[in-house]
């Protein structure tokens, strides 16, 4: 007796284009943490910011928190953001 699977996997509507990085990490730059405002975000952002920060001795970080997980960052936050980093990496919590 044989067995079949089933493999629930379903096809790609679209195929995967491979991501490049905008920002150039081979100098200083400063990398924006924003914290989506769940409980948890702030704290994973401060081990993501000391991961990185073996990684990348010359950078600075900038911190943001949006407050209220439940709304989009505010134009005036995005704006900030885009004014001051060269990357941001956001987060969230639980």
């Amino acid at each position: 007796m044989s067995i079949d699977y089933h493999d629930p996997r379903a096809s790609l509507p679209v195929a995967p284009e491979p991501y490049r990085l905008a920002a150039d990490f081979s100098h200083s730059l400063t990398l924006g943490l924003l914290a989506n405002g769940f409980p948890g975000s702030v704290e994973f952002l401060d081990a993501v910011e000391a991961a990185l920060a073996a990684q990348l001795p010359a950078a600075r970080f900038k911190r943001y928190n949006k407050g209220n997980p439940s709304i989009p960052a505010s134009d005036a936050l995005l704006a900030e953001i885009s004014g001051e980093c060269q990357a941001v990496a956001s987060a969230y919590g639980h």
